[in-house]
């Protein structure tokens, strides 16, 4: 399975760098934003060599994308567990179906 190369927009790439000059861990950021830790090291060396023309890329939206797969598989999973427990549900009722007919055949006996 190959995998995409992410691409981050500047906005992205400022918020990142704004949380490490606040003092925010390295190694909390990037567990945070799933990125590698060099990253914020190697934007904030892009900025400070030329802060006008720093990450003019069109890098894609990758918190609304993160967050939309995210939502997607909580989805995914919701209708995993209703489907199980229509399944459940059914066998259930198809058992109390048969506990209410055994007492009705062992009076007719």
């Amino acid at each position: 399975m190959k995998k995409t190369r992410r691409r981050y927009d500047r906005d992205f790439k400022i918020s990142v760098l704004a949380e490490l000059e606040a003092g925010k861990p390295l190694a909390q950021i990037a567990r945070e934003y799933g990125i590698h830790p060099s990253l914020p090291c190697r934007w904030k060396a892009e900025l400070a060599e030329n802060p006008e023309k720093a990450f003019m890329g069109n890098g894609n939206k990758y918190k609304d994308q993160a967050k939309i797969a995210e939502l997607e598989r909580l989805l995914g999973q919701a209708h995993a567990e209703i489907d199980l427990l229509k399944k459940a549900f059914a066998m259930t009722q198809k058992k109390v179906r048969e506990e209410r007919r055994k007492p009705m055949l062992r009076d007719d006996i």
